[in-house]
């Protein structure tokens, strides 16, 4: 329990992050982070799969750089979902996501296996 709440708070303070690094990425606070982190993991839990299995002809043709897309469309719906979490446009999704990616990398690197 307690390393899914390291784990949530990580992830918080990524989406935090982001959301200051990259223009267009809006997140309000620490409830609006801790929620969205919570919405990310069961929207990467559910919808996510659903989207690589539908996608996957488009991902075999980019060589799997069209997940890039899926996952930008994932934040992009965790910001629908969030009060408080805003996206302006796909770009914003695409290099927020990105960005996103690459630093929670980077901690579950340092953090080793949850």
């Amino acid at each position: 329990m307690a390393a899914f709440l390291v784990h949530l708070f990580f992830t918080a303070a990524l989406l935090l992050l982001v959301a200051h690094l990259v223009r267009g990425v809006e997140v309000e606070g620490w409830g609006p982070a801790i929620l969205g982190a919570i919405m990310l993991g069961l929207v990467n839990a559910f919808v996510r799969p659903v989207m690589v299995l539908l996608t996957l002809p488009f991902t075999i043709l980019s060589f799997g750089l069209f997940l890039l897309v899926v996952n930008a469309f994932m934040l992009w719906l965790v910001s629908a979902l969030v009060p408080g979490v805003r996206i302006q446009g796909f770009a914003a999704a695409l290099f927020g996501s990105l960005l996103f990616t690459l630093l929670n990398m980077g901690v579950a690197s340092l953090m080793g296996p949850v």
